[in-house]
């Protein structure tokens, strides 16, 4: 029987940041299955590392929301590198994704994350976008895997937010990822919705710091960041970019393990 692991990611402490399950698997398995196993778990996503034998990777790694497999998914890495350290595999360990080889070292006392820097392009706000966050933008970008990069006032407006998830499922966007100078000791504060991939509001994504790093490393003219993610269980990432990479440092806090009656 499978056994997992409830990981959670970009928290030193339990019940906050981004819940990732994870499976550690020996053997090759069906798409249609890890879908299932997904939307049963019925996280932002579901994690799948299998040992592999090639030059440049330790493990396929790949990533399920309730209903589509994705390109990058921060949070469930971290989470993965996480549980493979507490089944006491030694790092750095590379992972061969659909984003490419994504490496996750220990330093410091984190896991950083080495992923490919995605930098928005300036564009115009798609119809309707003020009144789906509720919020007006000062500025809008399109980064990533068509997502939507939104820089918004200050960072009380970003904490405020009430959006609609049925406007923002309409946008013809992938995700939302709204962003501001940061407060009490935060180079920035986002956060991140992604109703089209079931996933109204993500609590702590990796992936979308891949976008909002270069973008204030234009702004603050700098390329070292503290972020927060300021969902209902918030999350803190610690952000380096480097030319076209963004390394990403995080904790996390394994909550629950077992197996799978598969």
């Amino acid at each position: 029987m499978p056994e997992y692991r409830v990981v959670d990611a970009f928290t030193d402490r339990p019940l906050a940041g981004n819940p990732a399950a994870v499976l550690v698997l020996d053997d090759a398995y069906p798409d249609a299955w890890a879908q299932g196993i997904a939307a049963e778990f019925n996280l932002s996503e579901t994690a799948f590392a299998r040992r592999i034998d090639a030059p440049d990777a330790d493990y396929e790694l790949r990533w399920f929301t309730p209903v589509t497999e994705i390109d990058l998914c921060g949070h469930a890495t971290l989470a993965t590198a996480h549980a493979l350290t507490e089944l006491g595999v030694q790092g750095p360990v590379r992972f061969s994704t659909r984003s490419g080889i994504l490496t996750v070292r220990q330093r410091d006392g984190k896991l950083w994350m080495d992923f490919p820097a995605r930098p928005a392009t300036a564009t115009e706000a798609p119809e309707g976008l003020a009144e789906a966050i509720g919020a007006e933008p000062r500025w809008v970008g399109i980064g990533g895997n068509n997502d939507l990069l939104v820089e918004l006032a200050d960072a009380a407006t970003v904490r405020e937010l009430d959006p609609d998830p049925t406007a923002i499922r309409a946008l013809p966007v992938r995700m939302v990822i709204v962003t501001a100078p940061g407060d009490g000791g935060y180079d920035t504060v986002s956060r991140c919705f992604a109703p089209t991939m079931g996933i109204a509001e993500d609590p702590v994504t990796g992936a979308a710091h891949t976008i909002v790093a270069p973008h204030w490393a234009e702004r603050l003219g700098r390329t070292e960041f503290l972020a927060h993610q300021a969902s209902r269980r918030g999350g803190d990432l610690r952000l380096r970019l480097d030319g076209d990479r963004v390394h990403i440092g995080g904790d996390a806090v394994t909550v629950a393990t077992g197996d799978l009656n598969l």
